[in-house]
């Protein structure tokens, strides 16, 4: 059982910021090289899903760990409040169709989960409905699994509530970050514990296994991720495709 009181937010003490700076360098340019392979191979897809409180680094993620793969391989899509076409169908419409086909990677920054979490944490959907949709995410993933070859990788971007507010204020206070601003984000925030709650229930009963991914330091975030992106990516068997026996 999963209790996320328990992990830390933090990189292991021992870590050095500029070595793993340096590693995180070796690693994502591998990620690059591995990604052409693995488009030319065209026998598997990936799927990685980032999940986490506002300000937990979703988008710095997509962009530092997958900086040196191609457009045409790699494709994120932020998960927004559904539009009026998507909550006219199931909710796992919306996700179904944005998924990978072989030789290419998406990136859920958010995803199909927002529909046991933030509707879970407002009570927009009652408990059955909660059963029944991570039934569904369950079956869904495994089908995508079984179906298409498409591995998982469901990252929980693990961030303390002090470093969240810490975080949430710098796109007050720093010009550059001023667009991110969002009132709503803040409101939010004063949920911690219920979705906290909801994230830990989600995590435990989740037929994947989910990766917490500690990113209370940016620069740990990005090496911890990208080095289980490129432990994924070494694990296939993947090689250009040859014209010999054609």
């Amino acid at each position: 059982m999963i209790k996320l009181n328990k992990i830390s937010t933090d990189a292991p003490k021992q870590m050095d910021k500029d070595e793993i700076k340096q590693k995180t360098k070796g690693v994502v340019a591998k990620i690059g090289d591995l990604c052409k392979i693995f488009q030319a191979d065209q026998s598997r897809s990936l799927l990685i899903v980032l999940q986490g409180m506002d300000a937990s680094g979703k988008d710095g993620t997509c962009r530092e760990v997958f900086k040196f793969v191609s457009p045409t391989i790699v494709h994120a899509h932020s998960f927004k409040k559904p539009t009026d076409e998507e909550f006219a169908h199931d909710f796992l419409w919306r996700a179904h169709k944005l998924t990978p086909g072989k030789g290419k990677i998406t990136i859920f920054n958010r995803s199909h989960y927002e529909d046991v979490l933030i509707q879970r944490v407002h009570k927009w959907i009652d408990e059955d409905r909660v059963n029944s949709r991570i039934d569904a995410i369950n079956a869904f993933e495994r089908n995508l699994q079984m179906d298409n070859n498409t591995t998982i990788l469901k990252f929980y971007l693990h961030i303390s509530q002090d470093r969240q507010k810490e975080k949430l204020q710098e796109r007050i206070d720093l010009v550059n970050k001023n667009w991110k601003h969002n009132e709503n984000d803040w409101k939010e925030a004063e949920k911690w514990d219920e979705y906290m709650d909801c994230y830990e229930d989600v995590i435990n009963r989740s037929a994947i296994p989910w990766i917490i991914a500690p990113v209370d330091q940016r620069w740990y975030r990005n090496y911890f991720i990208a080095k289980k992106v490129l432990e994924t990516l070494e694990s296939y068997d993947l090689s250009y495709p040859s014209l010999k026996g054609k």
